[in-house]
């Protein structure tokens, strides 16, 4: 990694705690109406960014910094892990995209939105099938599916945007080949 590259990954993951922390101790995560004990937040974005803006190296890093946020805060091994997996299979899905469509502008980046949100809600849905007894598992399945792919478009969608204005603004920061190359056709 590049100086820029560590620099930038430190501070998007420097957010992701900062964000955990904040969002949780003030109360400020929006349960899920249909499952309470699942809560919205933007952990994911920061998440998101470090992927548009340094790679899915950097990305990676992030999500195990928010596995490490989550665990030292609540010394929850399975929450922590599973929200880590949930940011994980997201970014895996963006980038997935990227490098399948990095040539083809908007539909690249809506390719990218469509496999981050899919990848997202298979990865949860079979990690649920796994903990979770079967009855569970098969209960809850759509309603676990219908909260991932909200949180997930949630993230990417903010990240897309908040890239979108770094881009413009500061096009110096621009390091992932995928996002270079995908930035270059929409332009």
């Amino acid at each position: 990694m590049d100086t820029k590259t560590l620099a930038g990954t430190t501070i998007l993951a420097a957010l992701v705690i900062v964000f955990d922390y904040a969002l949780k101790f003030s109360g400020l995560k929006i349960p899920f109406p249909l499952l309470p004990y699942l809560k919205f937040d933007f952990t994911g974005v920061p998440i998101v960014l470090s992927l548009l803006l340094f790679g899915l190296p950097s990305a990676v890093i992030t999500s195990g910094v928010a596995f490490l946020a989550i665990m030292g805060r609540s010394g929850d091994l399975l929450g922590s892990s599973m929200k880590a997996l949930a940011e994980f299979s997201t970014i895996f899905g963006v980038a997935l995209g990227f490098r399948l469509f990095k040539n083809y502008g908007r539909i690249g980046r809506l390719s990218s939105l469509i496999l981050g949100i899919l990848s997202r809600c298979t990865f949860m849905l079979v990690a649920n099938i796994v903990i979770l007894p079967q009855t569970a598992a098969i209960v809850t399945g759509s309603l676990l599916t219908a909260f991932n792919a909200i949180q997930g478009a949630l993230s990417i969608l903010v990240g897309y945007s908040l890239y979108g204005i770094i881009s413009r603004k500061i096009p110096s920061t621009l390091k992932s080949p995928a996002t270079k190359a995908e930035t270059n056709q929409s332009n």
